[in-house]
């Protein structure tokens, strides 16, 4: 946290550990970030929450399983899960993956259905 004043906290990425941010080590917030950066092929997990998870591509191509489906997406697509759902992705295109994923809650909460 580099600066703290009444309503607001400024954060600087590079000193986030894992590149992720959970909101209760930040003022309260009750949102966790997480900063992808992925090359091809990589992933994590099938896994879930037990509240919604908003990942927004800002770079490459991702595929999404979601639940029993699948989902294609680049940049400026927008994936919302809902609470509970089961989920994986991964680097399906050629150069890395560049992505920002909300976690709806303070701390990261995740279990993980494989490895």
């Amino acid at each position: 946290m580099k600066e703290a004043s009444p309503g607001y906290v400024v954060v600087e990425r590079d000193q986030l550990a894992d590149s992720e941010l959970q909101g209760y080590q930040f003022g309260g917030a009750n949102v966790c970030l997480v900063f992808i950066d992925l090359e091809p092929g990589e992933g994590p997990g099938l896994h879930r929450h037990p509240y919604e998870e908003i990942f927004i591509v800002l770079k490459g191509q991702v595929k999404f399983t979601v639940g029993s489906g699948t989902v294609e997406a680049s940049a400026g697509k927008v994936l919302l899960v809902q609470p509970g759902v089961p989920h994986k992705f991964v680097n399906s295109g050629d150069s890395r993956l560049r992505q920002i994923d909300i976690h709806a809650s303070d701390r990261f909460v995740t279990e993980w259905l494989e490895g």
